[in-house]
């Protein structure tokens, strides 16, 4: 096991998981990319430095990568033909699609990524009061709200 794996391992307490996120594709209603696996070829836009960006440069060599500073840009740049996907968290998605009709969400998404935060293990209070916000949070729907907010811009 490696150094810093070790130390998180003896070191870190996980809060709850307060989010997950799906990296999804869209693409024209018309498209031929029907599956992740279609993406191999194609120029796919992401929004840059997200874990859409990490994974598909990363694991995908195949893959004409476009990367913008805005979601928005990759929604024009896919309906002008300039890409043909956009690689991107679910709940922007959802928002870019019902404004799109022409687009789609395929059925299979890239992957599922899970967030939460680190606290020192031991530092009980601090893990408790995390933990109740981001409990409070995810009740009354903030943390979609901060997701579309903030992923979707």
């Amino acid at each position: 096991m490696e150094n810093a794996e070790k130390f998180v391992l003896e070191n870190i307490k996980d809060a709850i998981e307060y989010a997950i996120s799906k990296q999804v594709i869209i693409v024209k209603d018309d498209s031929e990319i029907s599956n992740v696996e279609g993406l191999n070829g194609n120029k796919v836009a992401v929004q840059l430095g997200t874990v859409a960006d990490l994974v598909l440069s990363d694991e995908f060599p195949e893959v004409e990568l476009v990367q913008h500073k805005k979601y928005l840009l990759a929604v024009e740049d896919l309906k002008a033909d300039k890409v043909d996907a956009i690689v991107l968290d679910s709940l922007p998605a959802e928002e870019i699609v019902k404004v799109n009709p022409e687009l789609k969400i395929l059925e299979k998404e890239l992957l599922t990524d899970k967030y939460g935060i680190a606290v020192q293990k031991g530092n009980t209070e601090l893990l408790k009061a995390i933990n109740d916000v981001l409990t409070e949070m995810m009740n009354n729907g903030q943390i979609n709200d901060f997701t579309v907010k903030f992923l979707g811009e």
